[in-house]
């Protein structure tokens, strides 16, 4: 399973936010929907709440997909 590294400019992101940025639902709303709809993990641990803080190095797996969060560094 490839590791997807998704870049956050601020201390968290919220789990839903991070569901929007990359592309698994089109809306916010949807969150709480697709978290019921299908079996989503943070560091190993099914979660369910959509607002969920998730912060630089946590794992989000979900099916074949695992995402790692990482604070975006200026250049």
């Amino acid at each position: 399973m490839k590791n997807t590294v998704v870049a956050i400019t601020g201390d968290y992101i919220a789990l839903g936010q991070l569901l929007k940025k990359v592309g698994l639902i089109s809306f916010g709303g949807d969150a709480k929907t697709y978290l019921n709809q299908h079996d989503v993990f943070v560091n190993g641990e099914k979660e369910l709440r959509r607002g969920k803080k998730l912060y630089p190095t946590d794992t989000i797996t979900i099916n074949d997909q695992s995402f790692v969060i990482a604070v975006y560094a200026h250049q």
